[in-house]
């Protein structure tokens, strides 16, 4: 049989004043004595701990939520009240009991009407947030004839009279109230499912507490209220009022609310047995993408993305991104998209996009009206993939408008909202892994990449490590090729099975972010000696590395040790990175002119197409003089040719093309200037 309410208010109080945790420390009359010394107005209670006291009460605060966080407030205050009666007194109407580690976890989409009135906690991430507001909690009116009364919603007329009333606000009592927008975790959307999402209330101190982007468990009440959209009145949509925040989600111990990747002493013991096995970095290449044929190298950049390294913070708060990117350009039907999905599947925290569905609001954030008229932040792909990894198919698909929106992201690790009287930045520290296909369909060898694809160079160059996949014909590969994919079809499973599967992969990916190695003085020494020796190649001033490849080498190295659970970064590590480094430029990094290594391909204009230019000024400057005159075209062709640097075609071509682009233009037939 249910208590009576005095009962359990008596009951509730004597929990407060006498509750001792497992270090025999009275946890709930401290924590009631923190409420003055820290000036707030709410205590969060264990639900683990309620029910060690009385099962009938945690019971029905599950049941009849309402009526039993009415009464442990009444005990808060009680008991406050014998602390420090004017304290007491002063937050009297203000006082809230929040209730933690709430055990009966449900998912948002099994949030139904059968809860209503009920306390439920679910866990996902918040993808939108309105403004803060104040709302009414207790009116104070005066009419003109000089009625006055308290009431705890809004009137327009005085009860007594039925006169006009104007509300004192000063002595009237207001509350600050938000509005969020809650929603599935990807990881935990069942396949062809549509994410689904619920509206929140919070007010108090909860407000402001969760940014759009976060992942949350939130305790709340689930309520109704009538739909907008409803003409007869019949139609109800339900929210949660909200009643706590936690963020262990995003703790070690508990990366995310899904079994898949909770990970336990077991598989911590099995994970750590795996990294000390002598093949343990060839095995995980190995278990990475099964399905996919080839593409070692690719693979294991994409697994050293999912770990990446720890993010570095200065005493001034300067802070160093630890996030790698990573671009793939290649040929139709390489597997691009298939690594992209299985890279967003067995990241700890992993979304898929693709370029030609997506927008700048879409990948970063919006503000948008809300139906109730107030304006919401949006979160949008980057933002929600916070400390985890955002996969972008196509990129080379998305509008110029949409993309720079990255350049942002990519390097300062923020995005930044200024719209709708909204003014915010909020965390996208996230690694990007793109996709593109070449600008002529296939990818042609004998142009460089940024004439191979169809990029800016400033996001171009953001990228740390950019693969060229193409497809060559080669009897030997394409043979094993054949044979695994038809294979795969007639089995429908793998010849081998993977090393690690994909959920104990993902566990492993996820345990290694707990590990922060440091750089040894031998590493370091490594990556400086290859820096020196690459700066200084003696080839017409080409520059092979910059400090931004640097700092992407001390990223690398650090990944891998980080994959292999080290504590230390050592010379192993580092000369890894420096071989994942060499294989980018071979592809990606040579101008064809030459047949040399130049990071000024990445760039936008090789040293060779430089030089080629600076020669190309300096005679069009001569044979113009001192009153710049025009310049015949068949005179600048024969010194350009006699300088022995330009081939006839070659010289001409650099006419045609300095003139498209605006450079030169052509005052009659023949003769041009420079603008």
């Amino acid at each position: 049989m249910l208590k009576s309410k005095g009962k359990e208010l008596e009951e509730l109080e004597e929990f407060l004043k006498g509750f001792r945790d497992t270090d025999g420390r009275f946890k709930y009359r401290e924590r009631i004595e923190k409420m003055i010394v820290n000036n707030i107005r709410y205590i969060v209670i264990d639900h683990h701990d309620l029910a060690l006291f009385d099962q009938s009460i945690a019971y029905k605060l599950t049941n009849e939520p309402n009526n039993i966080l009415g009464v442990l407030v009444e005990a808060v205050y009680q008991v406050l009240r014998i602390i420090n009666p004017d304290y007491a007194e002063k937050i009297k109407d203000a006082i809230s009991v929040r209730i933690g580690n709430y055990p009966i976890k449900t998912p948002i989409r099994n949030v139904d009407a059968s809860m209503i009135n009920r306390l439920v906690s679910v866990a996902g991430m918040v993808v939108r947030a309105s403004e803060v507001k104040p709302y009414l909690t207790k009116l104070v009116y005066r009419c003109i004839k000089g009625h006055v009364g308290f009431i705890e919603s809004n009137i327009k007329r005085c009860p007594e009279c039925n006169e006009a009333v104007e509300i004192d606000s000063n002595k009237s009592v207001f509350n600050n109230m938000q509005f969020i927008r809650l929603q599935e975790l990807p990881e935990d959307l069942p396949p062809g499912q549509l994410p689904h999402y619920s509206d929140v209330i919070l007010t108090g101190e909860l407000v402001d507490q969760a940014r759009p982007g976060d992942r949350i468990i939130l305790t709340g009440i689930v309520k109704v209220e009538q739909d907008f959209e409803s003409r007869n009145g019949l139609f109800y949509r339900i929210r949660i009022d909200g009643n706590n925040i936690e963020f262990s989600l995003s703790t070690d111990s508990d990366l995310r609310a899904s079994e898949r990747a909770l990970i336990t002493k077991e598989d911590e013991k099995q994970i750590r047995r795996f990294a000390s096995h002598p093949d343990a970095y060839e095995r995980l290449i190995a278990s990475m993408a099964p399905h996919v044929y080839g593409h070692n190298i690719v693979k294991e950049a994409i697994l050293l993305m999912i770990v990446g390294a720890p993010q570095r913070e200065l005493e001034d708060r300067t802070k160093m991104r630890g996030d790698i990117n990573i671009l793939l350009v290649g040929d139709p039907g390489i597997a691009k998209s298939e690594l992209l999905k299985y890279a967003a599947r067995v990241a700890p925290r992993g979304l898929y996009t693709s370029g030609r569905g997506s927008t700048a609001a879409g990948l970063t954030a919006a503000v948008i009206r809300d139906k109730s008229g107030m304006m919401m932040l949006e979160a949008g792909a980057v933002v929600l993939g916070d400390q985890g990894l955002v996969c972008i198919d196509e990129f080379d698909k998305l509008r110029p408008e949409d993309r720079s929106a990255l350049h942002e992201v990519m390097e300062q690790q923020s995005c930044s909202v200024a719209k709708g009287g909204i003014v915010a930045t909020l965390n996208a520290r996230t690694s990007i892994l793109a996709a593109a296909n070449p600008l002529f369909g296939k990818y042609d060898p004998y142009r460089n990449i940024t004439e191979n694809v169809n990029l800016p160079i400033p996001l171009l160059t953001r990228f740390d490590l950019i693969f060229v996949m193409r497809d060559e014909p080669n009897k030997d590969y394409d043979s094993s090729i054949a044979r695994h994919i038809l294979g795969l079809y007639r089995r429908g499973s793998y010849e081998y099975e993977p090393i690690l599967s994909i959920e104990m992969l993902s566990k492993y990916l996820a345990y290694t972010k707990r590990i922060n190695p440091i750089l040894s003085k031998e590493a370091e020494d490594k990556i400086y000696e290859y820096y020196l020796t690459m700066r200084n190649v003696d080839s017409e001033g080409i520059i092979t590395v910059t400090p931004r490849q640097l700092e992407a080498l001390i990223r690398l190295a650090a990944a891998r040790a980080r994959l292999l659970l080290k504590e230390v970064v050592d010379v192993s590590d580092t000369e890894r990175a420096i071989y994942l480094f060499n294989s980018m430029l071979k592809t990606a990094g040579v101008d064809v002119n030459t047949g040399k290594v130049d990071i000024g391909v990445l760039h936008g204009m090789p040293q060779s197409e430089r030089s080629k230019r600076q020669i190309f000024f300096d005679i069009f400057k001569k044979l113009g003089g001192v009153e710049e005159k025009a310049v015949e075209r068949d005179a600048l062709v024969n010194e350009l040719v006699k300088s022995g640097r330009f081939s006839e075609e070659e010289a001409n071509a650099l006419i045609d093309k300095l003139n498209r682009e605006g450079v030169i233009y052509e005052t009659k037939p023949g003769y041009y200037k420079r603008t």
